[in-house]
């Protein structure tokens, strides 16, 4: 395999399909196998999708190739992945650090398991490793954070995370295995949102979690009951298919949007990566950063009217479809945080995410240019 790609086996399948021989993998659209039987996975009997599925298990040992680890679980969302891992890797004291800065749900579900008395400690993304030490169970960052994409340092995450016995976990749905793979890095699990660029049609919800023998978190999604449909884990292998051609052409336009954003005069700062100011350090395991771009705006009633007129880019929460989405984060993504800690986070009334999608650029750039004109 190589380096931020795809090896042929991992996008069309190879030995570890267990012995199908369809071109298009068929959907097992059953809940139950005849059982007894000899037929197994991972070992054990298949008898219940609520267990293991055929074509979910297809799906993990792809994704297991992507990202290079040695076992891959498939759930019915990103949320029930991070949730699975953590209620069965986390107990009572343990302490997880994180970032203020992960996905809005993410953050909420940590702060709920302070109930059954898990410590967490929350800061800005830049600051995490300085919170690692003796004690810390777990750190969880994400490769770009949302909505201001900065990057991770995670190789250097790693270093310290091995110094004090601590699992790193690395939310990579924004980088996808084409721009980053963590786990090559040293971090313990990767959890992808496979709603995003991994499906990449805004037409499934999935989660993946890659790691090292994943037995005991496969005991606790069988008992939580979070594997993921069959159908939905054939929509997911049909995208990824075309992931690397459809991630280079997501960098490109956004690319050509960041150039177009920043000579503009009413944008008052444009969010991307090669903005940063840790540009450098990123360069070093980094060389491509995806297709959503941030950028603020003079105030929020603006940054609404530029939504509201926008005439391509769909207005949306989500990202990583081939459709260009546009969301405003103050209300929506974010808004169940006070202003404050918006504005702790940098997050102002005029900013605007877009997920730059697959369109012509210069239909993605005339949409903006027309939006921008009414205000």
């Amino acid at each position: 395999m190589t380096k931020r790609g795809l090896s042929t086996k991992a996008i069309h399948g190879g030995d570890e399909r267990g012995g199908f021989t369809d071109i298009i993998p068929p959907i097992h659209r059953t809940a139950i196998f005849l059982h007894p039987t000899d037929v197994n996975i991972r070992g054990r009997e298949l008898k219940y999708s609520r267990e293991d599925n055929p074509t979910v298990y297809l799906l993990e040992r792809r994704m297991m190739e992507l990202e290079g680890g040695n076992d891959c679980l498939a759930f019915s969302s990103g949320m029930a992945a991070i949730s699975t891992l953590i209620l069965g890797t986390l107990s009572k004291d343990d302490v997880i650090v994180t970032s203020k800065e992960i996905y809005g749900a993410t953050l909420q579900l940590f702060r709920f398991l302070e109930k059954f008395g898990i410590k967490v400690v929350a800061v800005l993304n830049e600051e995490v490793s300085n919170y690692v030490k003796q004690g810390v169970k777990m750190v969880f960052v994400e490769t770009i954070t949302n909505p201001l994409l900065k990057v991770s340092d995670i190789p250097n995450l790693v270093k310290i995370c091995k110094e004090v016995g601590a699992i790193l976990v690395v939310d990579n749905t924004f980088a996808t295995p084409i721009l980053a793979r963590p786990l090559e890095m040293g971090a313990d699990y990767v959890i992808e949102s496979a709603t995003k660029y991994l499906g990449g049609h805004n037409d499934v919800i999935a989660g993946i979690l890659v790691g090292w023998n994943l037995n005991g978190i496969w005991d606790w999604r069988k008992n939580l009951g979070g594997c993921l449909d069959p159908f939905a884990a054939y929509l997911v292998l049909r995208g990824l298919k075309t992931l690397k051609l459809r991630v280079l052409e997501h960098c490109r336009n956004a690319e050509e949007v960041v150039k177009y954003l920043t000579s503009h005069k009413k944008v008052k700062k444009v969010y991307y990566p090669t903005l940063n100011h840790d540009y450098e350090m990123v360069r070093k395991f980094m060389d491509k950063f995806g297709g959503v771009v941030s950028f603020e705006l003079e105030n929020g009633e603006k940054a609404i009217k530029v939504l509201k007129s926008l005439k391509i880019i769909k207005r949306a929460p989500s990202l990583g479809g081939v459709e260009s989405i546009m969301s405003h984060p103050a209300t929506s993504s974010h808004k169940n945080l006070s202003k404050e800690e918006r504005e702790e986070l940098g997050i102002s009334d005029g900013l605007l995410r877009l997920s730059v999608g697959l369109e012509d650029v210069n239909d993605i750039i005339n949409d903006l240019d027309q939006a921008l004109a009414n205000i």
